[in-house]
C-alpha cells in the first residue's frame, strides 16, 4: 500500500527538483522516489567487482575483524 510523504524544500531547491522532473517526463512524485531510491541502493550495496576486491584485501579483513572483536567486546564508544 502507498504511503504520502510531506517533503519541505525551499523555492530554489523545488525549482530544481521540478526542471529535473520534467527533464525525466516524470511526476515530482515519481522523481523523487526513484532518485531516492537510486541513491539508497547506490549508497547501501557494493557490486559483485567491489566485493572481491574487498574480500580481496587480507589487510582490510584483518582490520574489519578486529573492529568486529572489540564491538563484541564492548572496547567502543560512541561519538556524536
Amino acid at each position: 500500500m502507498s504511503k504520502t510523504i510531506t517533503l519541505r524544500v525551499d523555492d530554489d531547491e523545488y525549482l530544481m527538483l521540478k526542471k529535473a522532473a520534467d527533464g525525466a517526463k516524470r511526476t515530482m512524485s515519481n522523481f523523487l522516489e526513484v532518485a531516492a531510491m537510486a541513491y539508497i541502493t547506490q549508497e547501501t550495496y557494493v557490486s559483485d567487482e567491489e566485493m572481491k576486491e574487498i574480500l580481496g584485501d587480507k589487510e582490510l579483513l584483518r582490520q574489519l575483524r578486529q573492529g568486529e572483536k572489540e564491538i563484541k567486546e564492548g572496547k567502543y564508544r560512541i561519538v556524536g
